[in-house]
């Protein structure tokens, strides 16, 4: 290896890494014909500490990260701007919890079908990144 094959390997070693998201169980909800809103679900595990700051699908006109609550026998939703990842605990989106909101969807989603959204990430060190997902429309889960 010469001088400069070096120079450049330990350049890329020395670059950070960023953070990995494993993402298990996805999955979005079917909706009724003229249906605008869907919702999506999965398992996110960072082998860091993470934050997913958005979300976006080309299925939908917009994305949101949601978080749903009881209190009282009143049924609370509010949408998040971020939602920390930390480092090895997984993080479930799942009905009647945190979730992924799909505004103005573009064609109801029909079960058996398969949907991208394409997640956005920032790591603890400020570095943003992106991640897609694919995820099969069930009619129930």
């Amino acid at each position: 290896m010469n001088k400069w094959m070096f120079a450049l390997a330990l350049s890329f070693a020395c670059l950070p890494a960023r953070a990995a998201i494993e993402v298990s169980d996805a999955w979005a909800r079917a909706t009724a014909p003229g249906q605008e809103v869907g919702a999506a679900y999965m398992n996110l595990k960072s082998d860091r500490r993470a934050n997913l700051t958005g979300a976006s699908s080309p299925i939908a006109g917009s994305v949101e990260i949601h978080e749903m609550s009881m209190n009282n026998g009143v049924m609370k939703m509010r949408m998040l701007e971020t939602m920390p990842l930390p480092a090895g605990k997984v993080i479930k989106l799942a009905p009647g919890g945190f979730h992924l909101m799909l505004f103005d969807l573009k064609k109801p989603l029909t079960a058996g079908e398969i949907i991208e959204i394409e997640l956005s990430l920032k790591d603890a060190k400020g570095k943003t990144s992106t991640q897609k997902v694919s995820l099969p429309v069930k009619a129930e889960d």
